[in-house]
């Protein structure tokens, strides 16, 4: 008896209408209508012949089956992606799918010009197709480990097996309160004054990391710097942010930064990419064309 193998563009939809959480949010990327979305989900499961996910009034869910499908049909393209690239660098020109990752807030650092570095890949190869994600610390290495994403730029606390760590720069954070708080116009503050404040951290921070900031605990948790912005804006909470991003609300009197000489770090900035990746074509033309941006 034959095997069916469904073809990549059943899988990519696939994979995409589960990166959506759903048809209708998957239409935009894929181009497609959510009745030619559907049509092409039903052939597939025809296809495998199980059902791979639950939709209607309910909401978009995957089956237990489908979960260990999209595992596979990941793994999959990854491996169509890497083979086209391949075979594209046989050729002497770069094509197919480059998935890069990052951390928010990136866009205002100078140290890390990534419109620019994007902009230069662009124009020197066309006919890459460029995926942009923006997911926190850990999200990013998962991703880069399981083949969802080529490659991912970020501060990683916490680093894992399997994954090479190319450094970058250090991204400069400072502790911040809004003139909304009490401590906005207090001069020479106590560091044990501040520590005793609401603080907002990351949830990617272990009790380690935060005691390392000066804090025993946190009184409020954020998975990206617009959430931690957010807060301590509020003035309810401080909060640290990296100095690019809040420059601007220096500037305009809404922030002020809090005791400098005793609290700020520096976020080693890395570009990591699974182990044996680092020479495909894509992922080393696009690190040459991050290593010109870089500043010396």
């Amino acid at each position: 008896m034959a095997t069916v193998l469904p073809e990549a563009r059943l899988l990519r939809i696939f994979t995409c209408v589960v990166r959506h959480q759903g048809f209708a949010a998957a239409q935009q990327e894929l181009n497609l209508s959510t009745s030619a979305i559907s049509t092409y989900m039903s052939q597939l499961e025809t296809l495998v012949g199980v059902v791979l996910c639950h939709r209607g009034r309910g909401g978009f869910s995957l089956t237990p089956k489908g979960e260990e499908f999209h595992q596979e049909a990941l793994k999959l393209l990854g491996e169509v992606d890497g083979f086209e690239r391949y075979a594209a660098g046989l050729r002497g020109e770069l094509r197919g799918n480059l998935k890069l990752g990052v951390l928010d807030a990136t866009v205002t650092d100078s140290a890390l010009p990534l419109p620019d570095v994007i902009g230069a890949f662009t124009r020197e190869h066309p006919a890459v197709h460029l995926h942009l994600n923006v997911q926190s610390p850990y999200e990013l290495q998962l991703s880069v480990l399981g083949n969802r994403l080529d490659m991912a730029i970020g501060a990683f606390p916490i680093r894992m097996n399997g994954l090479v760590y190319h450094a970058l720069h250090r991204e400069q954070h400072w502790l911040y309160c809004s003139h909304r708080h009490a401590l906005f116009n207090e001069r020479n503050i106590p560091a044990e004054v501040i520590s005793q404040q609401r603080m907002v951290g990351r949830a990617y921070w272990s009790q380690t990391e935060l005691a390392r900031q000066g804090f025993k605990r946190s009184e409020a948790t954020v998975d990206s710097m617009e959430g931690q912005l957010i807060l301590i804006l509020s003035g309810a909470y401080i909060g640290f942010l990296p100095e690019h991003f809040a420059q601007s609300r220096v500037d305009d009197g809404s922030l002020r930064v809090l005791a400098p000489s005793a609290f700020g770090y520096q976020a080693p900035f890395s570009l990591a990419v699974r182990r044996g990746r680092s020479k495909e074509p894509l992922v080393l033309k696009f690190r040459e064309t991050l290593r010109r941006a870089l500043p010396d």
